[in-house]
């Protein structure tokens, strides 16, 4: 990509459009342009327009990229163009823009250009920049964990058969995606029936003098033990990559025959082995759910829109079978329709994977050729982007289009019952509205070691994932379990953090500001992009309340609600009372749905909290060996090495595996089966 930014002209936001980041941030504004009162613009748009149109001056004439950015320096919208000149002056003239588009015009204060080789470059580098800036005013692509792959290996003489999800930086084929890690595992199980490839780690296949579990129970051929050999492997291997690519009928075909000359020679032990290898095959392509007979390869997206809310169904068809699906909701404009939605997303959503050679989709949209030009750059052949209007295509996006249908209105009942639950919990702590961002802290570590602070983040569409954030807990002089040390070291990093992120004109302002501001009711609440909580839940009694108070009071943050939940007598769930500045501590009714909303909040950030500490606890073990474990030196590390193989596997040992080690006795084995599981606090 031939890539070139242009220089802009300076701009000073201070004195000819201070005013505009008033547009950007008063909803009474903007919703006065939901209702289309261009009237309510005044002189903003008009500053909008005319910096629009000073910027438009130095535009390049050709194709590339185009940002438009507020006052504070955040980045507005991306887009792409044929001709940037044309395209941005089109934002300037004084009719025929949206509501939407104005809001966007009256908050932007500079803009910035990427020219581009050809326009197809500049499809390809907007999803790239939308990704990276997720802009406000564009389709944005949420819930973009990368999906699995089945792996097998080629660097190693006996490959192995993987579930994979990442970067591609091992040499191995790739064959996916899957939907869920469900699919991937199910289908590993039965292709292992079917191929007998091993699984194991190259340490624990290095280890093995006697063949495992996995080979007794006929789902792995033992090459670790020599229980077959190298070219009999090696065909193993061909077949299950044969099948993969999407010679499945050739495969089966290949062993049919083998098992009929078996049944020939009067062999029945060894066509037995071939009669459950069909088996299996068949079974997995059996349990893939509808099942495509003229379509190899491609992927469905299906879009259906109710309740100002988006859901895009995608369906994923490899080697003539289904492997899976998965509903996104991606946040968009309630203005814009299905196709309008769907070109970018379709950008984004690719913008990381390979695509197929087939994609079918239920609306159609301008720039389709365009779209599909350059996803075939990025796979080095043809790839087809289609409207199916007939035949067993056509069937494909029917269905995916009824899963759309019935996941969305799933998603609309969840939410409805996630917004009267967060009325109810604005009620019961008497907050000024009902919480649209709660953040819930936690704390593990196990006697003061590897301690790690948690955040979790909720809110009208639930748990918002991709903003949980982990805290290593870096203090040197704190106290080993020092709680309310670490609280405080969370706290603080955590909201200096915010503040030089999204500075407030005054903490105490802002709170008053944002409580006196309700929710516009005719707004997607999941398109709402809220920093700054309304609640903080802190997991602990009045002495966390307290330090959380102290810490958020030194850095002048006096107006954020701040609840504590402490366990109750012997940690029983149901019984925890809440610890409120200024208040005396209460409880719930064992059976509120408000407490029990509060006990999932407080749970997700435990085991957010648990799981990082023992992701640190473990790559601590790896780099100081085993000798951590009181009563472990270097004999019996290697004793348990030679006997388990991995750390992994020790970790997982039951205790008495442990004590059948050559030098582990009893108590030494439960030393190490406590240090493994022992419960972080």
């Amino acid at each position: 990509m031939t890539g070139r930014k242009i220089t802009t002209p300076d701009v000073d936001p201070q004195s000819e459009h201070a005013e505009d980041d008033e547009i950007a941030t008063l909803p009474d504004v903007e919703d006065e342009l939901e209702l289309g009162n261009v009237a309510a613009l005044g002189a903003p748009l008009s500053a909008g327009r005319a910096a629009i149109q000073r910027f438009a001056k130095h535009a390049p004439p050709g194709p590339g990229v185009y940002r438009m950015i507020d006052a504070k320096g955040d980045v507005l919208y991306v887009g792409k163009a044929k001709s940037l000149k044309k395209r941005v002056l089109s934002y300037a003239r004084p009719t025929g823009l949206d509501s939407r588009i104005m809001r966007m015009v009256a908050a932007t204060v500079t803009l910035e250009f990427v020219s581009t080789a050809t326009e197809t470059e500049a499809l390809l580098l907007e999803a790239n920049l939308i990704k990276r800036l997720r802009p406000r005013f564009n389709v944005l692509l949420r819930d973009d964990k990368s999906f699995p792959y089945i792996m097998i290996t080629a660097d190693h003489w006996a490959p192995q058969i993987l579930k994979h999800r990442g970067a591609r930086s091992r040499k191995a084929s790739y064959y996916g995606p899957f939907a869920s890690v469900w699919a991937v595992n199910r289908t590993i199980n039965a292709l292992q029936r079917a191929f007998l490839l091993r699984s194991c780690s190259d340490s624990f296949f290095e280890a093995r003098t006697r063949p495992c579990l996995l080979h007794q129970i006929k789902r792995c051929s033992a090459p670790c033990t020599g229980e077959i050999e190298f070219a009999g492997y090696r065909d193993l291997v061909r077949e299950a990559n044969d099948f993969l690519s999407g010679r499945s009928q050739a495969v089966k075909r290949e062993l049919a025959g083998e098992m009929d000359k078996a049944s020939v020679a009067q062999d029945f032990e060894r066509a037995a082995i071939y009669r459950d290898r069909l088996a299996a095959l068949s079974a997995v392509q059996a349990q893939q759910g509808i099942n495509p007979r003229n379509v190899e390869e491609a992927d469905v997206f299906a879009v259906h829109q109710a309740g100002g809310y988006t859901c895009i169904e995608v369906f994923f068809f490899r080697t003539g079978q289904n492997w899976g699906n998965r509903a996104y909701f991606p946040k968009a404009d309630r203005s814009l329709g299905p196709g309008e939605v769907l070109a970018p997303f379709l950008a984004q959503f690719y913008d990381d994977k390979p695509p197929p050679r087939c994609v079918f989709v239920s609306h159609d949209f301008e720039e389709r050729a365009l779209l599909a030009d350059a996803l075939a750059i990025k796979a080095g052949r043809k790839v087809e982007v289609s409207v199916p209007s007939r035949g067993e295509r056509k069937d494909l996006v029917a269905h995916a289009l009824a899963n759309a249908r019935e996941a969305l209105g799933r998603r609309l009942a969840d939410t409805s019952s996630q917004e009267k639950l967060l009325k109810a919990v604005g009620a019961v702590f008497s907050l000024p509205r009902a919480p649209r961002r709660i953040e819930v802290y936690d704390n593990s570590h196990i006697a003061g070691s590897n301690p790690v602070g948690a955040m979790v983040v909720a809110g009208p569409e639930g748990f918002r994932k991709n903003q949980y954030r982990k805290f290593n807990i870096r203090s040197a002089d704190l106290a080993p379990g020092d709680d309310y040390g670490m609280m405080r070291e969370v706290l603080e990093r955590r909201f200096k953090r915010l503040i030089a992120e999204s500075p407030r004109p005054g903490a105490d302002q802002a709170m008053v500001a944002m409580a006196a501001v309700d929710f516009p009711h005719d707004e997607d609440p999941a398109n709402y992009d809220q920093v700054w909580p309304d609640l903080l839940l802190i997991d602990g009694g009045q002495g966390q309340l307290r330090a959380a108070q102290e810490t958020l009071s030194a850095l002048g943050l006096n107006g954020i609600p701040l609840v504590a939940i402490a366990k109750g007598p012997d940690r029983d769930a149901g019984r925890e009372t809440f610890h409120i500045p200024g208040k005396s501590p209460f409880r719930l009714p064992p059976r509120d749905p408000v407490l029990y909303f509060i006990e999932r909040l407080r749970d997700e950030a435990h085991r957010f909290a648990i799981g990082s500490h023992r992701t640190r606890r473990k790559k601590d073990i790896r780099e100081a060996g085993l000798q951590e474990i009181p009563g472990i030196g270097p004999t019996r590390k290697r004793a348990l090495l030679h006997h388990f193989g991995t750390v992994k596997a020790i970790e997982r040992a039951s205790l008495p595996d442990l004590s059948k080690v050559p030098g582990i006795n009893a108590e030494t084995a439960r030393k190490i089966y406590d240090f493994f599981h022992e419960k972080a606090s």
